[in-house]
């Protein structure tokens, strides 16, 4: 088995409820259990254009997938939720992303692990920080140093 953690975040279509189904779907998984996952993070939206708040989390898994398997069932259950890839960091009804398999590093077409902003994302270093805190990334470098380096600026905890 292999810890996965995975980024999700939804701006459209009752985000919130968005993302608790995800939650829920991640865990349907063959082969993969939700650990736990983070607080609801209302986070000011990165992209183009003036879109709506992101709600994100984290969720920790443990998996018997292959990362690209685990991928194609993320990008599975987004579709359920019609995602639509109309431009890049634009709004979208669920995005998940897999930030972290085991130790791995990982950097091909389809897939880069850790994930490829993981470390500029407070959206991300922070939910992530709720369920791992003493996490050390594959490069060595320790979460606690990523979260001195960042700020909470344009996040906001959610009580559940």
């Amino acid at each position: 088995m292999v810890c996965a953690y995975i980024g999700l975040g939804s701006n459209l279509a009752q985000p919130l409820e968005q993302v608790r189904r995800a939650i829920a779907e991640l865990d349907q998984i063959p082969e993969t259990r939700v650990l736990a996952h983070s607080r609801w993070y209302r986070s000011v939206a990165v992209g183009p254009g003036d879109q709506p708040d992101y709600i994100n989390a984290v969720a920790e898994l443990e998996t018997d997938l292959e990362a690209h398997a685990l991928l194609d069932q993320l990008q599975a259950i987004e579709q359920a939720h019609q995602r639509v890839r109309l431009e890049r960091w634009g709004p979208r009804t669920l995005d998940l992303d897999l930030l972290l398999y085991g130790d791995d590093i990982i950097a091909t077409e389809r897939l880069t692990v850790p994930h490829a902003y993981l470390k500029e994302r407070n959206f991300v270093l922070f939910p992530l920080a709720d369920l791992a805190r003493d996490l050390t990334l594959p490069s060595g470098e320790s979460l606690e140093s990523l979260l001195a380096l960042s700020t909470s600026d344009g996040l906001e905890a959610l009580e559940d």
